[in-house]
């Protein structure tokens, strides 16, 4: 990390349609200054930011400071906050910048960031924190495929599966029944099947089209960062990947988390965690007169990337197999109360508590059916991704079966399944690990939180989708179908969000940070983006104190493709719309 003293920063992003080596394959990217990922961006807080954007293409295009405070048209969001850069033209970004930290920038236009649109930030206190380290490098993270993305997008809608290299075999349903017999196997394969769902489905797209890069390298000429022995070491991992959850583990080295999304928290003695999509951690570890592996496995395990951590280049450490898949389970399905329960086929679902609902008549696959009708599939132009007409979630084959007896207002009040916030749990696949797993309720800020406030309201969205015909949602209604969400300036509210679905989810507010109610009273950690696991409901407070209109999505690329994105609005001092 260059480092040295505080100064305003000028810094010139050309982007380019480029080509991506790696090994003997080349494809088509994009690229920043020739470079794909894009470089390091150094700034300083309390100093002045220039950040020009030009455009050598023949289509628009756009760069979002990720978790960067600012005002609202430099956030790079075409549509949202700005038109985008038009081919040839130049758009700047001019600010002071008043924070410190981890954080990130990506393209918002169409799906340049899959392709390689992706650069690290860092920016140097104004003042000395704690944690001092000789060493400070950044781990980024990204998921790359030779495939157009758009043909990814297509496989998905016509096949939701298509990339699941974990699929259950006959082979595993003899092994079943041998190890539980024959009419629990069949109890529990007709509950998925009912479902339509199965406990493999982890992750959308997979390491069936993805190489994973750690700072734009493949594990076959891994990165390495050099270090002398007993050195304090900080890692700034950033998840800059399109689709994909990483578990992140240096074996034999233990890890101390201090930051969170760029924000101090009090240390955290680890020896693994999850890393979301859009999420970053900073770590310090102190390594000995030995190499360390850098082990970052995709969160269903259908690859990894690797790098190493050492004293000498050219040396390694033995890179761990793969562990098993995970799986899907009575938690993710909102039935965490009734995981010691085997048959649940005759139980009606009066008989459940509403904490307990099992939602076999509305989850499809990955996805539920909103509780609402569903509408149209946005193919970020503001129109029908597939051209048809919308469709109702209340007929036809895709419809929510309700039992006789339950009235579709009870439905709607029946879901979610769950009120768990599913904090205390250390990440999918990592529940039964015999080491530290980070969890979300261990971050903590450091200080108070300057806003104390009691929110005056809280404001309720439900994650919805339906992973059959791959569309994606708050509370049932696409980006091209729903109103944004206002926000008044100055306001405190409680943001509570509610997954329907059966998969994380990695929720993105731009312009502000969401303080996670986690059970530490007044110190509670800031973050940019939080990762909502399945049927799992997450409580933030926020403060709305950044006028203008502000991008909030999902950040797995394809889901806020095909919809689950919103505006929000915070509403100016004077009460009128941003």
């Amino acid at each position: 990390m260059p480092g040295g003293p505080p100064r305003n920063v000028t810094f010139d992003a050309h982007i380019r349609r480029d080509r991506f080596q790696l090994g003997s394959r080349s494809g088509a990217a994009y690229s920043v200054n020739d470079r794909v990922p894009a470089p390091l961006i150094e700034l300083w807080e309390g100093q002045t930011a220039r950040l020009r954007v030009h455009n050598h293409m023949d289509t628009p295009t756009s760069l979002h400071w990720h978790g960067i405070l600012l005002p609202f048209q430099l956030d790079g969001v075409p549509g949202v906050s700005f038109p985008g850069v038009a081919p040839g033209q130049t758009f700047e970004a001019y600010f002071p910048v008043r924070q410190s930290g981890t954080y990130w920038y990506h393209s918002h236009a169409g799906m340049q960031e899959q392709k390689g649109l992706t650069g690290p930030i860092v920016i140097h206190p104004s003042e000395a924190r704690a944690h001092p380290v000789e060493r400070d490098f950044v781990v980024m993270l990204n998921d790359w495929t030779f495939e157009d993305p758009h043909r990814v997008m297509t496989k998905l809608k016509a096949q939701s599966d298509y990339y699941n290299l974990d699929e259950r075999t006959v082979d595993d349903f003899f092994a079943d029944v041998e190890k539980r017999g024959w009419a629990a196997t069949l109890k529990e394969r007709r509950m998925w099947g009912d479902m339509r769902m199965s406990p493999r489905d982890i992750a959308d797209v997979s390491g069936l089209t993805y190489d994973y890069l750690l700072n734009g390298h493949h594990s076959a000429t891994p990165w390495e960062g050099l270090f002398v022995p007993g050195e304090r070491v900080k890692l700034r991992f950033i998840n800059a990947s399109a689709m994909t959850y990483f578990n992140v583990r240096i074996p034999g080295l233990a890890m101390t988390v201090v930051a969170a999304d760029g924000q101090p928290v009090d240390p955290v003695d680890v020896d693994e965690f999850q890393i979301g999509v859009a999420e970053t951690f900073d770590v310090v570890v102190t390594p000995d007169s030995r190499p360390y592996t850098l082990m970052c496995e995709s969160m269903d395990r259908s690859g990894y990337v690797m790098g190493s951590l050492t004293p000498k280049i050219g040396e390694f450490a033995p890179v761990p197999p793969l562990r098993k898949p995970p799986r899907r389970t009575m938690a993710d399905m909102g039935m965490g109360k009734m995981a010691g329960m085997s048959d649940m086929s005759g139980m009606s679902r009066k008989a459940m508590s509403q904490d307990s609902i099992a939602e076999s008549d509305t989850m499809m696959h990955h996805g539920s059916a909103p509780p609402m009708s569903a509408g149209r599939a946005s193919n970020g132009h503001g129109g029908d991704a597939d051209g048809k007409p919308p469709m109702d979630m209340n007929t036809g084959h895709d419809a929510m079966s309700m039992d006789d007896d339950v009235s579709p207002a009870d439905h709607d009040a029946l879901m979610p399944a769950s009120s768990d916030s599913r904090l205390d749990e250390p990440g999918t696949g990592l529940e039964g690990v015999d080491h530290r797993v980070l969890r979300y309720t261990q971050l903590r800020r450091p200080w108070p939180n300057a806003d104390q406030r009691e929110p005056t309201r809280t404001v309720e969205l439900h994650l919805t989708g339906n992973m059959e015909r791959y569309m994606w949602s708050f509370d049932g209604e696409t980006y091209s179908e729903a109103e944004p969400i206002d926000f008044q300036y100055g306001e405190r509210l409680r943001l509570v969000l509610i997954n329907n679905t059966m998969m994380e989810h990695p929720i993105h507010l731009h312009g502000m940070f969401m303080a996670l109610e986690n059970g530490q009273g007044q110190h509670l950690p800031l973050k940019h983006t939080i990762s909502v696991r399945p049927a799992a409901r997450v409580s933030l407070l926020i403060t709305a104190d950044e006028p203008g209109r502000w991008a909030f999505h999902c950040h797995l690329l394809y889901h806020m493709e095909m919809g689950m994105f919103r505006v929000v609005r915070v509403l100016d001092e004077e009460n009128h719309h941003a």
